[in-house]
């Protein structure tokens, strides 16, 4: 008979659901406990970009497609040029990640996979079923990255905006770009009411990603985000290139509390658990740390409702959700005053929320402190 019962079951073989099943094989303490890793399908191809900035050498420095040492943030009127020290700025497409991450998971015994779609999910007292087309699977602990934006999207008390984009890999003929510098984010583009902004990711002087993103509500058509990076490359001089590979995505920003569907026996992780960076969008490199925390937690045998925690920094994200949802078109505004009164290194270390008091206090007063006063009231009263 098909073993149906395991220790931990992972819903899910995107970036969390991976990066938490590779860190349990790899850990000896799990090793003689059962996994089940359910996904649709395996992952083989580059479907995923992720960019993350750290210090130093990191997990996956191995199979990096770049980094950099040095970027450039613009806007209307304002443009800056710094280098990232100590930080790297570092690009990780999936095709590697997914390769490497199966050369572990093969070669643990203990872990199993299915290629099945997850149609159900329910804690129990003892035990956690997973209903599949191809049957019931039951878990001590399950562990959800499936995000169903169903209830974030029918409540109006957390703010939902969306990191949206379109990129192109774009080949020129000529020599365009800096290899050791990347623009961080150039909001010097029609902002037409919404938060828009391009990212320049070099590769080498003729090959780039160039990404049209914004910070909003609603999403676009396809054309239109082609429109904007064909207008930026047009005015970046850019008329001869070879278009080499198009991605796109969304990632809903917002404060919303996933951490109440969670129970002693069920965690939802990744996207699903409120991983992302709510102020950015960012996820990768904040679910590769929420799972460096989760193993202890789990060698300590405390319930999973316990394992979320929120910060000050999910109350800084919350504001400024709320400001920028009621003033989307001031997005790059407010990353201006950011970058014009604040060191990038302190800029990056708010970012990955690891600065002090002090230091976010004074990044704080770099906003329009009226916009963030009322929706500091609307949110105590």
């Amino acid at each position: 008979m098909p073993k149906t019962s395991f220790d931990y079951i992972i819903c899910g073989g995107g970036a969390s659901g991976l990066l938490f099943a590779k860190a349990l094989c790899e850990d000896p303490f799990f090793s003689s406990h059962s996994i089940l890793l359910i996904d649709k399908a395996t992952k083989t191809t580059n479907d995923r970009t992720w960019c993350y900035w750290e210090i130093g050498e990191g997990s996956f420095d191995s199979l990096l497609e770049t980094q950099w040492d040095n970027a450039i943030f613009k806007s209307h009127g304002f443009k800056t040029q710094f280098a990232l020290h100590p930080y790297r700025y570092k690009m990780l497409r999936s095709e590697k990640f997914y390769a490497s991450v199966q050369q572990v998971l093969q070669k643990n015994q203990c872990l199993h996979q299915i290629k099945a779609e997850v149609t159900d999910i329910q804690s129990q007292a003892e035990e956690v079923r997973v209903s599949t087309p191809e049957g019931v699977y039951r878990g001590k602990q399950v562990f959800n990255s499936i995000f169903n934006p169903k209830e974030l999207l029918q409540q109006q008390k957390y703010p939902v905006l969306q990191q949206h984009f379109v990129g192109w890999f774009v080949k020129t003929q000529q020599p365009h770009f800096s290899s050791d510098t990347l623009t961080f984010m150039d909001f010097d583009i029609p902002q037409e009411s919404a938060t828009r902004f391009l990212y320049v990711l070099p590769l080498d002087a003729h090959t780039a990603l160039v990404e049209y993103t914004l910070f909003s509500e609603s999403l676009l058509t396809i054309e239109a985000y082609e429109t904007g990076i064909k207008n930026y490359l047009s005015q970046l001089g850019i008329t001869a290139y070879e278009l080499l590979e198009k991605e796109q995505g969304a990632i809903p920003m917002s404060c919303f509390p996933f951490e109440k569907a969670n129970t002693h026996n069920l965690l939802h992780i990744g996207t699903a658990g409120g991983w992302t960076k709510a102020s950015t969008g960012f996820t990768f490199q904040k679910s590769h740390q929420q799972v460096q925390r989760l193993l202890p937690f789990l060698k300590r045998g405390k319930p999973l409702s316990r394992f979320a925690k929120r910060n000050r920094f999910w109350f800084y994200d919350l504001l400024f959700l709320d400001v920028l949802q009621r003033k989307n078109e001031k997005g790059g505004l407010l990353f201006q005053k950011m970058f014009e009164k604040n060191t990038p290194k302190t800029i990056f270390r708010f970012l990955n929320e690891s600065t002090h008091l002090g230091e976010e206090l004074r990044i704080l007063s770099s906003f329009p402190i009226g916009w963030f006063v009322k929706a500091l009231i609307k949110r105590l009263f």
